[in-house]
């Protein structure tokens, strides 16, 4: 029971946040630090589960745009509209089943869970090193957390990416392809090996006698001959690309999700964007952390964050997958990223590095909003 207020006694001033919105005091939550194995484990599963969940949300869309980055004979004729994906959907679907939209998609979550959770997991102990304080909450610094957490995702789980595509890819219908074929297909590919020079060339080219000719391509020959042209490396096709583009990827998907958050909770915003307090679960009432949006401003922030990320790296994105299926397309040559770009200009122009960009504004902005809504929601949810 509390005691009647005095006259004239000033009522106590509720603490706010950084936002200007009041904090209400809570005993039984336990801050866990972030450096801890626990913070890292929680925030890890968490984000695996908002990756497999953004994942399975867009899953037959991009099969789908798969199979138009990589150029697949079957579906050229439906690229450059929203009718073309819409009808490749459906044949898909009659050819299939609704087996064939998700077609790669057990690869997925086997890659996207460790996928998911080595980025948000990354991006937490990478901000926390590299922004201590407020002052230091620069979008520069905001920019590196998210494309260090990317690139150490992209380390870890690259081969099953490769994997997933090449399902993806396939389209026959004939017989199921399983991860265990399509890993021994990958496997045993042996592209062409360059043809070592003629001794007569050299010795025409580089005026050496003839004996030296014929050393120099005896070795070029034998040097192509033990070079690895299979096996394991057949895994990490297109890995220089991806690397290249997860750098402006995942710094401006965080850095943009960030920066939409704090605008949704400027003050002249607040009172429609931010969770009322007396909607609040007692987790996310912990001091120190910025007030939950609603499910609607959530869900705005990722979208926005996936608009722009998608954006700035679609063309490393094209090249990327070109290189993944290099086995399947053409002569089976293991094309180089400048090959790749030299083949898409000369046969398309510049708007070859940009086909299928809008099915991948339909995949990509509700994947990423959902990716971050789950993982927000998941911290609430482990107490982080």
């Amino acid at each position: 029971m509390t005691s009647p207020r005095l006259p004239g006694e000033q009522h106590p001033i509720r603490p706010a946040d950084d936002f200007g919105v009041p904090l209400r005091s809570s005993t039984t939550t336990k801050e866990i630090p972030k450096q801890s194995w626990e913070y890292v484990v929680r925030s890890g599963v968490a984000g695996g589960l908002a990756a497999c969940a953004a994942k399975t949300v867009v899953a037959p869309l991009d099969r789908v745009k798969i199979l138009f980055q990589a150029s697949n004979p079957q579906f050229q004729k439906y690229t450059g509209s929203w009718v073309g994906a819409v009808t490749a959907i459906r044949d898909i679907y009659r050819s299939d089943g609704g087996r064939g939209l998700f077609r790669g998609h057990s690869a997925t979550l086997l890659r996207i869970f460790p996928y998911g959770g080595i980025k948000f997991l990354a991006y937490e102990q990478i901000r926390a090193v590299l922004i201590t304080s407020k002052e230091q909450e620069t979008a520069v610094r905001r920019f590196m957390a998210g494309s260090l957490s990317g690139c150490a995702s992209v380390f870890a789980t690259y081969p099953l990416e490769v994997i997933r595509v090449r399902l993806a890819f396939e389209t026959r219908a004939k017989q199921r392809i399983t991860v265990r074929d399509i890993c021994h297909t990958i496997y045993n590919e042996h592209p062409p090996a360059p043809k070592p020079p003629s001794a007569a060339a050299l010795q025409q080219s580089l005026h050496i006698p003839h004996s030296a000719a014929a050393a120099v391509t005896a070795t070029s020959s034998a040097i192509s001959t033990v070079t690895l042209r299979s096996g394991l490396s057949n895994f990490f096709r297109g890995f220089t690309p991806t690397l290249w583009g997860m750098i402006p990827y995942a710094g401006t998907s965080f850095l943009t999700h960030d920066l939409a958050g704090d605008m949704m909770r400027k003050p002249a915003l607040a009172a429609n964007t931010i969770l009322p307090m007396s909607e609040r679960s007692q987790k996310q009432l912990a001091p120190g952390k910025p007030p939950p949006l609603r499910a609607w401003a959530e869900l705005m922030t990722g979208a926005v964050a996936g608009f722009a990320s998608q954006t700035v790296s679609y063309p490393l994105e094209v090249i990327r997958r070109r290189m993944q299926v290099g086995g399947v397309v053409g002569d089976g040559h293991r094309l180089t990223m400048i090959e790749v770009t030299r083949d898409i200009l000369g046969t398309k122009g510049w708007r070859g590095f940009f086909v299928g960009l809008s099915i991948g504004y339909v995949k990509v902005v509700p994947m990423v909003a959902t990716s971050f809504y789950v993982y927000e929601r998941m911290k609430v949810f482990f107490g982080i």
